[in-house]
């Protein structure tokens, strides 16, 4: 897995219109280190340093801080989505902040938590990275609770209203929040077969993965850390469903062909379509 990372984004969760306006700023030729840069993004210096931390952990800027391919598809002022007003533009944030992993609780919630317990506690959390390394409490308190308010729109008071409304991917209703208790948050992440998801953006994860070959076992692409099963909380019959939307498409079916016969489970390509082929496609419907 590497290095685990619980810090970096100072306590704030991404807001909605962070990552455009990080992406504008690299893109006019500044940097994060200039003192200009509280000015040019008009936040505060902490925020300066969250907004990076956000930028790298969605994938949109490499460890030179530079702009990667999806970040220009994305955010150009020609690019695919640069305002985020498409649903599928959050679930292809959400694949690549928990697949990315330098926000490593995002991807250890996904990948391991929510597969022992789909309804967790932060104690639970507490207990999981107990096991992989000695790290401060007071720092993974903080890191779960921008986990949370990434995803949970909390609405306890007028007050948290602004603020918990900007979680970037509170649309997705991936996480949902019972109170159990007056001071006990339980978190609940169901395998569901999710229909909202588009099987555009479940193709482009499949192709994304520079693990699988032209054959991939159904099990691997149910189950595995970085599949679209894991990191979509698809349950069985979501992922079938996906899979046969995929064959299906007016596009690609032509080169993909999912089996579903007793004993083989697979999906398999005659030839893979090039993953912004597959987004350009998404966005031009």
């Amino acid at each position: 897995m590497g290095k685990l990372q619980f810090s970096g984004h100072e306590s704030f969760h991404c807001r909605q219109f962070w990552l455009k306006k990080g992406f504008d700023f690299i893109q006019s030729g500044k940097r994060f280190s200039e003192e200009s840069a509280v000015v040019d993004l008009g936040v505060g210096k902490n925020m300066v340093t969250s907004i990076r931390f956000w930028m790298r952990s969605f994938d949109l800027l490499d460890e030179k801080d530079r702009l990667t391919s999806i970040a220009k598809k994305l955010f150009d002022d020609n690019g695919f989505d640069p305002y985020l007003e498409d649903e599928g533009t959050l679930w292809l944030l959400h694949y690549h902040l928990t697949k990315n992993n330098l926000a490593s609780s995002f991807n250890l919630i996904f990948t391991q938590l929510r597969k022992s317990k789909p309804e967790f506690e932060r104690r639970h959390f507490y207990a999981l990275i107990s096991d992989k390394g000695k790290f401060s409490e007071a720092t993974l308190t903080k890191d779960y609770s921008v986990f949370q308010n990434t995803y949970v729109a909390s609405m306890s008071n007028k007050s948290e209203i602004e603020d918990s409304f900007s979680g970037i991917l509170t649309e997705l209703d991936l996480v949902t929040l019972k109170r159990i208790e007056s001071k006990t948050d339980l978190l609940i992440i169901e395998s569901k077969r999710r229909p909202e998801i588009p099987s555009e953006i479940i193709l482009y994860a499949i192709l994304e993965n520079e693990d699988y070959g032209n054959s991939i076992n159904f099990e691997k692409l149910l189950t595995e850390p970085t599949s679209v099963g894991t990191i979509f909380a698809l349950n069985r019959e979501g992922l079938t469903e996906k899979l046969e939307e995929i064959t299906k498409h007016k596009k690609f079916s032509k080169n993909v062909v999912f089996k579903n016969e007793a004993g083989i489970r697979e999906l398999q390509f005659s030839s893979k379509p090039k993953v912004f082929d597959v987004l350009a496609h998404y966005y031009d419907r």
